[in-house]
């Protein structure tokens, strides 16, 4: 329709759009539900953006990553598009009047966290607004097959009878099929209605290298790539140790995890955008909203937990469809590290239990209380206190968030936060009486704008250079105005919060369940295993891997991974090495054939049949016993 065109023109300045895009925003547009799979870097923001501003009413955005809300917002603002969001960490009043807002604001987007539409305040102010589609981000979160399931999210289901005839819009970056059915059965669709671009990158090159020296290989992907890099590891010291190994061997290179303040991880980013650095050493916490086009590789130096995990984070190379590479480093340590890594996640239930009791202990709340409570929280001084390893700590209580219990926050940079509570002619009154608050309150209303319909967040060092003076005398300034009740005012402070969603429970009530403890542990496990046998798995193209993962089992090789290049190096067809091999292994496996009864029991060209058998035994998939009988590894 013009219309799509002519938004996507005037706010994006796009031309047309890409695959899928469009079916999408006509589908939820005419009114249906739609859950939309879409890789990495495929445009799933537009997908619920456009037809909500193609329409009268306000889009409800549910995501749970409160550092993606902020930037969603920040960028449909800088877009001239009104939007706010909603999530833990805010004021009662904050909320109050955010969503006072939403009902008589003229704005397109909230953006909520999930755990929001269970609240009495969201049910009643929902029902004042006009809703024109509920778009779930990350809908991924709602499934307990998926990788990322969060309890929170099955609220939403519940949430849609206050929108009656509200189409609703799922999107994410990765589902299995078991995954996508589980989505829209838990979302209550009224009709199955998936739209589903196709997972293959023909431009990205996936490739996995046997490495006991990592960090030498990773020297050399560096060396042989041009190009802007990223590389991932899994704990934060070692994204200083690696930026520094590469830059003692002359690699520009930076790190970046989210323990670093927000005004350094937006200088790093934005350094790495512009070019003045290289390559990013990171955790999985760099990655969200990037959209830099022209990143030729991404390393992965230790193994992901998934396959969903590493399809999203090896997507982020290559978006201006250009050759890329993705590379994960693996070696024999990496299968002990996952098996450790799954004992972690999962503690024992007596350790779970533990740490319930003490953590309501912790924050002195007895039996009974505590729902609703919401607390700053320091996880190594619990665990100091407590004599538990921050680790357990952590992971004893994503066990608990599973089961509804709780909820912990990631550690968040909140900037202070002002809003005017006296009119324009009380403020006059203000400023007339104090002559020195004149000043500094005239520089605010220059500086931000909606200031007195909404809290607006400020940067106590910039109003510090626009007076030209110390940011202590803008602090005082600001505790001033707040004791007059001229502002309502909350200090800038930076860390996790901790929620109680129940009262605290007695050891015998507390519950532990097969489906968050058991069956999750299980997933998580198989989710390893098939991680393990991607980087393992010599014999079958890369890129069909991650796509028959996916559910795309009829993809042909893609000719360009380090699997395809070994077999095209055997001088045999992509098509014929894999008919082939799979014929030898099945015969094998059944018969534990000899040379001679291979060749014979393969109606092939002799020659390529020696080939193709020569390659499995070098690639360790079959290996010749001392009698000259031919057997593969998996039995």
């Amino acid at each position: 329709m013009e219309i799509f065109h002519k938004i996507l023109q005037q706010y994006w300045g796009y031309g047309g759009f890409r695959a899928l895009q469009e079916d999408i925003i006509r589908e939820v547009y005419e009114g249906r539900d739609v859950l939309a799979l879409m890789p990495t870097g495929g445009g799933k923001s537009i997908t619920f953006q456009v037809p909500a501003l193609a329409k009268d009413g306000i889009c409800l955005v549910v995501t749970p990553l409160i550092a993606l809300m902020k930037d969603q917002v920040e960028s449909l603002k800088k877009r001239g598009i009104k939007a706010l969001a909603i999530y833990s960490g805010m004021t009662r009043r904050e909320i109050d009047i955010a969503f006072d807002n939403a009902v008589y604001g003229q704005y397109k987007f909230l953006y909520l966290s999930p755990e929001r539409l269970g609240t009495e305040l969201f049910q009643m102010r929902v029902q004042k607004m006009n809703v024109n589609l509920l778009a779930v981000d990350e809908a991924h979160c709602i499934s307990q097959w998926g990788y990322d399931f969060r309890p929170s999210y099955m609220g939403i289901a519940p949430a849609r009878k206050w929108l009656p005839g509200v189409p609703v819009l799922a999107v994410t970056a990765t589902a299995t099929p078991q995954v996508a059915q589980d989505i829209m059965d838990k979302l209550g669709f009224r009709k199955p209605n998936l739209l589903q671009k196709s997972f293959e990158r023909k431009n990205l090159i996936y490739v996995v290298r046997e490495a006991e020296d990592k960090n030498a290989q990773l020297l050399r992907i560096c060396n042989n790539v041009r190009g802007t890099g990223i590389v991932y590891v899994r704990s934060r010291g070692n994204t200083q140790e690696i930026a520094a190994f590469l830059n003692d061997n002359h690699i520009s290179a930076d790190y970046y995890h989210a323990g670093l303040g927000a005004e350094i991880r937006s200088a790093k980013q934005d350094n790495w955008k512009r070019d003045r650095t290289r390559v990013m050493v990171c955790t999985n916490a760099f990655g969200m909203g990037i959209d830099k086009p022209g990143v030729r590789f991404v390393v992965h130096v230790d193994l992901p937990d998934s396959m969903e995990a590493y399809f999203q984070e090896a997507g982020r190379g290559g978006r201006d469809e250009k050759t890329a590479y993705a590379v994960l480093l693996y070696n024999n340590d990496d299968t002990h590290k996952a098996a450790q890594r799954l004992r972690t996640t999962f503690p024992p239930v007596e350790t779970i239990r533990e740490v319930y009791q003490r953590i309501y202990r912790y924050f002195e709340i007895p039996y009974g209380a505590g729902k609703g409570s919401v607390f700053n929280f320091s996880l190594m001084d619990f665990s100091v206190q407590n004599k538990i390893h921050s680790l357990t700590a952590y992971n004893a209580l994503q066990c608990l968030q599973r089961e509804g219990y709780l909820e912990l926050t990631d550690e968040l940079d909140n900037p202070a936060r002002i809003h005017f509570t006296v009119t324009r002619d009380e403020l006059y009154k203000v400023q007339i009486n104090n002559e020195a608050l004149d000043r500094f309150i005239r520089c605010l209303l220059r500086a931000y704008t909606g200031i007195f319909t909404n809290f607006v967040p400020i940067d106590e060092l910039y109003l510090a250079k626009l007076m030209n003076a110390d940011t202590a005398v803008i602090n005082d300034y600001l505790l001033r105005l707040s004791r007059m009740r001229v502002i309502d005012y909350i200090p800038k402070k930076r860390t996790p919060l901790l929620l109680f969603n129940e009262e605290r429970l007695d050891e015998g009530n507390l519950r532990i369940s097969k489906e968050h403890y058991g069956d999750l542990k299980k997933r998580h496990e198989q989710r390893i295993k098939a991680m393990l046998h991607y980087a393992a798995n010599t014999a079958q193209c890369r890129s069909r891997q991650l796509l028959a993962y996916f559910g795309e089992t009829a993809a042909p090789p893609c000719g360009r991974c380090d699997v395809c290049t070994a077999q095209n190096a055997a001088d045999v067809s992509n098509y014929k090495f894999d008919l082939l091999s799979g014929k030898l292994k099945t015969a094998i496996r059944e018969n534990s054939f000899t040379l001679t009864q291979c060749i014979n029991s393969i109606d092939s060209n002799p020659d390529d049949t020696i080939k193709v058998l020569r390659w499995l035994i070098d690639h360790g998939e079959v290996y010749e016993t001392d009698e000259g009988i031919y057997r593969t590894y998996e039995g």
